[in-house]
């Protein structure tokens, strides 16, 4: 009987000891000089008080792509990894139902669309990429910079502009212009040199990453928020134990609603830095001209969701997934007072 007190502390310090030699690998897309890293870091620092080996990397620094994010944490190659969602549509389309162009353009209406649309997303995930949703969350409002002379979206015909999904490059057709795909490092020197007029992103990611310096005009017409998956794969992830699960589910729902908080409050700012304001605070000052947002700017995106995007993204889904049309219409549709029809 003396022996059990030293029995159990043996065996507790046996438990902790695994848990702090179980090694989790990460992928982010985040680099240190955005806004949002500083959350992420958190989380990061959250999981090593836990006891976790985090070994953290980001695809920049590895010279990765993010177009791969989907595979790396199917065959995980890391296990947790963050996938631009418009990037993720091209292995699966019935991901872009998430975010598509044109549908959700304020981050309250954007909040809704998510809360509709994760738990059909989480299955999908699961059950075609082995793995699990830890965390969705939006850059904020992607708004136009342009190295050219823009006074409204009529002024895009015949520019070349950059686009990170489908849909996006759907609604950049409608408008006239060439979509040219590029993930988001490769688009300052694209600018630079004239292989994109355009670019698209928020107002916090373009201030960070200094496109102000090669672009002269911002249209703050928002047409999606870009939203990013944190991913585990779910071999990884039903490894763990109980405890360890409730610990990682914790600090990503700790992340997510830190960067929808920052999404919902530092755009503001960076549009202000970004066109020379004298409210600019927290960025970078540039002194991009500022292009009005006319009626008229609105009402042509809201005709391409309708008329271009949810058609072409409903005949995409299907062509995969039968029935994703439906699931939308309950979903994304239900929370945003929209269906697309169906035959």
């Amino acid at each position: 009987m003396r022996l059990f007190p030293q029995i159990l502390l043996a065996g507790l310090v046996a438990g902790t000891a695994v848990q702090a030699q179980t090694p989790v690998r990460i992928l982010s897309q985040i680099l240190p000089t955005a806004k949002q890293y500083p959350n992420e870091e958190a989380a990061v620092e959250t999981l090593k008080g836990e006891g976790f080996q985090v070994q953290y990397n980001n695809y920049e620094g590895l010279g990765l792509s993010t177009a791969d994010g989907l595979r790396l944490v199917s065959d995980n190659t890391f296990n947790i990894v963050s996938v631009q969602i418009g990037t993720a549509a091209r292995d699966d389309a019935f991901f872009e139902g998430l975010d598509l162009i044109g549908v959700s353009t304020d981050m309250v209406s954007l909040k809704a669309a998510v809360d509709a649309y994760r738990d059909a997303f989480d299955a999908r995930l699961q059950d075609r990429f082995g793995a699990k949703v830890l965390a969705l969350w939006p850059f904020g409002p992607q708004v136009f910079y342009c190295n050219a002379e823009v006074a409204s979206v009529d002024d895009l015909s015949g520019l070349k502009i950059r686009s990170f999904t489908p849909s996006m490059s759907a609604l950049l057709e409608s408008f006239g212009a060439s979509p040219v795909t590029l993930n988001f490092g490769e688009v300052y020197p694209a600018l630079q040199r004239g292989v994109a007029d355009c670019g698209v992103t928020s107002p916090t990611s373009g201030n960070s990453g200094n496109w102000p310096e090669v672009t002269t005009h911002q249209i703050p017409l928002s047409v999606s928020g870009s939203v990013q998956g944190i991913f585990a794969n779910l071999d990884w992830w039903n490894g763990l134990t109980d405890e360890q699960r409730a610990e990682v589910g914790a600090a990503y729902d700790t992340l997510e609603a830190a960067q929808w908080e920052l999404a919902d409050t530092i755009n503001d700012d960076a549009l202000a830095c970004n066109t020379g304001q004298d409210s600019c605070s927290e960025h970078t000052a540039f002194s991009m001209t500022l292009v009005d947002v006319t009626d008229a700017d609105v009402e042509r995106v809201k005709e391409a969701a309708g008329a271009v995007i949810l058609p072409d993204w409903a005949a995409r889904c299907e062509a995969t997934y039968e029935g994703c049309t439906a699931i939308w219409n309950e979903t994304v549709g239900a929370a945003r007072g929209l269906a697309i029809l169906t035959n």
